[in-house]
């Protein structure tokens, strides 16, 4: 189907989606298509971001001195980006807060797997669970969201912070008093190929970008096609996600039809993106024919 709600036409009014994403940048990257495609729609789209994303790598030379630095400066010019790319979008801002000090965020960014930063007392992926759950079930209870998106239980690539928000995610909404349908970020394996032969055709090659080949390993959120319960399909709005993305300048290079993060590695912006439903209560995939 083309939109994370078939019973939109039952509702009698627009329908509300919450998206819960661990820094800025994800909410477009993962699922820019899916908002972009609903606030245009006319429902009421809802974005909560976990942390603000202190340990990014920034891109340009002239915010290389934002990384890493003393107070953590970069988590205030993040919350800027996201909060430009979010009006281009559309869509309601939440942040996961308010913090100590007057911070808008209660945790921090976790950084890779056994970094330094994954030993912060506010460390998003050591925070406790239940504790978690609980403040991510507060933003669902004030939203009243028909449809929940997340990651799926790898966290897309597991990212140790996309893994907790999952967690979080899972546990809020399985603890709702009306547990709103619960969706994850999965790609069918058939248009992995597809868009991995597009940019082989589409992207220069002289600007030091890297085009995965055929050979080289998927995400860990690239299922088979049957698992997908969701799709949009909407290319008409790639050029609104487009200028979102241009305002995550820390993170992401924007091409035409495509987009590299500090590793280089690119990635298509096809108007497309594929969903499955979860179980609340284990995460895992619904059956197609049970979605």
């Amino acid at each position: 189907m083309t939109g994370l709600l078939d019973h939109v036409g039952e509702l009698g009014r627009p329908a509300r989606l919450l998206f819960v994403h661990a820094h800025p940048d994800d909410e477009t990257l993962a699922t820019g298509v899916a908002l972009a495609h609903h606030v245009a729609r006319g429902d009421e789209v809802h974005v909560l971001t976990c942390t603000l994303g202190e340990e990014g790598e920034v891109i340009p030379a002239d915010l290389a001195h934002l990384e890493g630095a003393d107070g953590d400066p970069l988590a205030a010019h993040r919350l800027g980006e996201l909060r430009r790319a979010m009006d281009v979008l559309g869509v309601t801002l939440h942040l996961l807060g308010p913090g100590p000090d007057g911070l808008p965020t209660r945790w921090r960014d976790s950084g890779m797997a056994g970094s330094p930063a994954s030993r912060h007392p506010r460390a998003w992926a050591g925070a406790d669970l239940a504790d978690a759950a609980a403040a991510v079930r507060a933003v669902i209870d004030a939203v009243a969201p028909d449809v929940v998106v997340t990651y799926d239980a790898t966290g897309g690539y597991g990212h140790p912070d996309h893994v907790r928000t999952h967690e979080a995610t899972l546990h809020a909404v399985a603890t709702s008093a009306e547990p709103p349908v619960l969706l994850g970020t999965v790609t069918p394996v058939s248009w992995v190929l597809e868009d991995r032969a597009w940019l082989a055709a589409h992207v220069p090659t002289d600007r030091g970008l890297v085009v995965p080949g055929e050979d080289d390993p998927f995400a860990t959120s690239v299922v088979p096609d049957e698992v997908v319960t969701h799709e949009v399909l909407d290319p008409a709005v790639v050029g609104v996600q487009e200028e979102a993305l241009r305002h995550h300048a820390t993170q992401v290079v924007v091409g035409e039809g495509w987009f590299a993060l500090s590793n280089h590695v690119v990635s298509r912006l096809a108007g497309r993106e594929g969903y499955a439903r979860l179980d609340p209560s284990t995460g895992r995939p619904v059956p197609r024919e049970s979605a």
